[in-house]
């Protein structure tokens, strides 16, 4: 079978400060909002995708939800894992293995830190290949500083260019009401900030926050039972790159690079017919280096490109119009939320953020420290 696969519903949890819900029952609100708005029921539902903190991820969830679906998919590569599950998941439907398939995802990140729980998502390095890096105290954003630093060596990016994105994701925020920040800042603002990580400091790196999202994704045979406008799924890649830092062959050149590619080539689309991104945005260095690695622009070139609010509600290349992970939402894992909003800017649906007339959306998520990637074309349109 060679069925088209589209997104029919799309929602989002309660989101920000979440101090009276559990990671399951956030999961359980997005996939319930997101189900009401297709018209379908838990019934129609035959494929599962999600990771959990619990045990045997997807199987806690599908009992939590009271699904027994005869197609599941649990991959866990970081942030990217919801961009590879859309694949998955499209590659699925169009086999004839699922029909109707819900991608959900639920974390309390920010109440767990405050409640002291730890919740194992940034405690690595004890086993495994970390472990030669772990003892030297080479962290998740050192990792990242490394890197942009790197980036700066290389092609003589600045400082107030990364900063620029922080600035760009802090006022497309401000037209979203369900941001965890919304008042503007400024460059300043950004190199004035506590020093995390040299070259980071705090306002160059992703906010926590509580939050779930869920997607339907639904074969075309199935939309005459769909209430809702679907949103086509175009072209997909995947890729991963590294573990260990040592062995990550160029620091300038992360694995979106290939799914990026692979995504265009099979949805048969350039950067150049994209009207919105939503990119995953953990440090503003991982923003930047994802649009030279999806060729929006040349290798070393992305500083220049993130400058004169190109990225910004109004600019000529829309980016996480919601605020992104740097001031709107980020629980942990935002891959998700990414295809959310994305769907939310092709149906025309985001009122004040609202991109005009936006036809074809890229979505990129990044896992760990640019060791994953998994891009999504989506579109408004069939092919």
């Amino acid at each position: 079978m060679t069925r088209k696969a589209a997104i029919a519903g799309v929602a989002l949890s309660d989101v920000g400060r979440v101090d009276d819900k559990s990671p399951y029952q956030l999961i359980a609100q997005a996939s319930r909002r997101a189900l009401a708005e297709t018209g379908l029921t838990p019934a129609d539902i035959d494929g599962l995708a999600s990771t959990s903190q619990g045990t045997l991820p997807p199987v806690d969830v599908g009992e939590y939800l009271g699904l027994r679906p005869r197609w599941i998919d649990s991959t866990a590569v970081g942030g990217a894992s919801w961009e590879v599950m859309l694949a998955h998941a499209a590659d699925a439907i169009a086999a004839g293995h699922a029909d109707v398939v819900l991608l959900t995802y639920g974390s309390t990140a920010r109440s767990d830190l405050r409640k002291g729980l730890r919740t194992g998502s940034i405690d690595w390095g004890s086993r495994g290949p970390l472990q030669w890096e772990a003892p030297y105290g080479h962290t998740l954003i050192s990792k990242y500083a490394m890197a942009a630093k790197r980036h700066m060596h290389e092609y003589g990016t600045t400082i107030e260019q990364l900063a620029e994105v922080a600035v760009s994701s802090r006022s497309n925020a401000a037209r979203n009401p369900e941001a965890y920040y919304r008042a503007p800042i400024t460059v300043d603002d950004v190199l004035g900030g506590r020093m995390i990580a040299d070259p980071f400091t705090k306002l160059h790196c992703c906010i926590r926050s509580d939050g779930g999202a869920a997607a339907v994704v639904v074969a075309e045979d199935r939309l005459p039972d769909i209430a809702t406008e679907p949103i086509w799924v175009l072209g997909t890649g995947e890729a991963t790159s590294h573990m260990l830092t040592s062995q990550w062959d160029d620091l300038t050149v992360g694995p979106a690079a290939v799914s990026g590619r692979l995504a265009f080539e099979r949805a048969g689309l350039r950067p150049s017919d994209v009207d919105v991104c939503e990119l995953y945005d953990a440090f503003t260095y991982m923003l930047m280096l994802t649009l030279e690695d999806l060729g929006f622009c040349k290798k070393g070139e992305g500083g220049d490109f993130v400058e004169g609010g190109r990225l910004r509600l109004g600019g000529e290349l829309p980016t996480n119009t919601d605020g992104g992970g740097l001031s709107a939402c980020h629980p942990g894992q935002r891959g998700l939320f990414l295809i959310v909003e994305a769907v939310r800017q092709l149906r025309g649906e985001c009122g004040p953020r609202q991109v005009p007339d936006p036809r074809v959306a890229c979505v990129s998520g990044t896992g760990g420290w640019f060791c994953s990637s998994g891009t999504v074309l989506l579109g408004t349109e069939a092919g």
